[in-house]
């Protein structure tokens, strides 16, 4: 069985957002997500940075098939077996459909191809974490209920009693008390209403879950908080996270990789500490000038990017990045840099990325950064 949990390759996501003139029949398409590929190792977690509107949440919700993806493959490779959902009729799904533990052909499942029974009863593989956990809980409904309604709505559970012992034994994985559990979510603080979202989150025992923003909203000691309990999770139930976040400091303490997106395409996919400290992109190094060190003496004089966003429904031609690079050269503006290997494990779409060096200091001793699965 490959470590490979989550494969993407070429993933694309499309939005038609009207026609090109008035009297033209031809509609025009704003590419969210155009021709990205990486993948996810078992028990690991994948970080995925960029400024607001540039696709991330659409690539998380394209792999969890909330978005219906326009091209490309999402591969979920389970433990080998006789059963193909992509092809699976009704009467084979109806015999796994209340376990726990699905099993594929060697080779992986195609999840862009799933529909109807098939995605339904794949479901519980995989979950997901808001960034607002207020918003995302039903006010009318118990915290038990709450965590227990993913083993409902999936038919995973029947009996009560099991269902009582698996959420009491995810609220305690939370740090969630019992007599939480009789609570409604307007008695709770934002740092716990997270809590009892990963629980909800994790009590069908997936293999992998995209964390949205999910501490964003979350005062600084409570994104700790919060951080150090997905990592103590990720430990004790080898469950693989897509961390989407922007705050590049929470993203170092907690991603093995990470993968730093610009209006709908990668531009750079690395170990955290290769990233971090030998990034090869000039977009990477700029997010990462920005980030203010926890040093009184440090100079801080982050690298300002001149103009705005492009526009994903109308994107330049060659390089995306070319019209606010103070590196680009005409050969930028006219071609599209190839996804390329510079390195073990380094990805980078850049015509000069070999010419750059923006290695920075060494990190602190301090400093903790997982090192990447093996």
């Amino acid at each position: 069985m490959t470590d490979t949990l989550i494969e993407v390759e070429n993933l694309e996501v499309a939005f038609e957002i009207g026609r090109k003139g008035l009297f033209s029949g031809k509609r025009r398409q704003l590419r969210a997500v155009d021709g990205v590929s990486f993948d996810i190792r078992r028990g690991e977690t994948v970080g995925l940075v960029g400024e607001s509107g540039s696709g991330k949440t659409t690539v998380g919700r394209a792999i969890l098939r909330a978005i219906e993806p326009t091209g490309g493959r999402v591969l979920y490779h389970g433990a080998a077996g006789d059963l193909d959902l992509t092809h699976a009729d009704r009467a084979e799904l109806s015999k796994v459909r209340g376990k726990l533990q699905m099993v594929f052909r060697e080779g992986g499942l195609d999840l862009a191809s799933l529909g109807g029974t098939a995605l339904r009863a794949f479901r519980p593989r995989m979950s997901l974490v808001f960034q607002d956990p207020y918003s995302s809980l039903n006010p009318r409904m118990t915290v038990r209920d709450i965590i227990a309604e993913p083993l409902v709505a999936a038919g995973l559970m029947r009996d009560r009693a099991e269902i009582d012992a698996r959420v009491r034994d995810i609220a305690a994985r939370c740090k969630l008390n019992l007599e939480h559990l009789r609570r409604f979510p307007h008695a709770f603080s934002g740092g716990q209403r997270q809590r009892i979202c990963i629980a909800r989150a994790l009590v069908a025992r997936p293999d992998f879950v995209v964390c949205d923003e999910s501490v964003s909203a979350l005062d600084v000691s409570i994104q700790a908080e919060i951080i150090n309990l997905l990592k103590d999770l990720q430990d004790e139930m080898g469950v693989s996270f897509l961390f989407i976040a922007h705050d590049l400091s929470v993203v170092a303490q907690i991603s093995h990789r990470v993968a730093v997106m610009y209006v709908g395409k990668f531009v750079e996919y690395a170990p955290t500490r290769e990233l971090f400290f030998r990034p090869r992109h000039p977009y990477t190094h700029a997010l990462l000038s920005a980030v203010p060190l926890a040093d009184p003496d440090a100079v801080f004089a982050p690298d300002r990017l001149e103009g705005e966003i492009p526009n994903p429904a109308d994107a330049p031609p060659g390089c995306r990045f070319h019209t606010r690079c103070p590196f680009a050269t005409d050969r930028c503006s006219a071609e599209e840099p190839r996804w390329r290997e510079i390195a073990p494990g380094h990805h980078v779409a850049c015509h000069h990325a070999e010419t750059f060096d923006f290695g920075r200091a060494e990190a602190p001793a301090d400093l903790h950064i997982p090192e990447p699965a093996q």
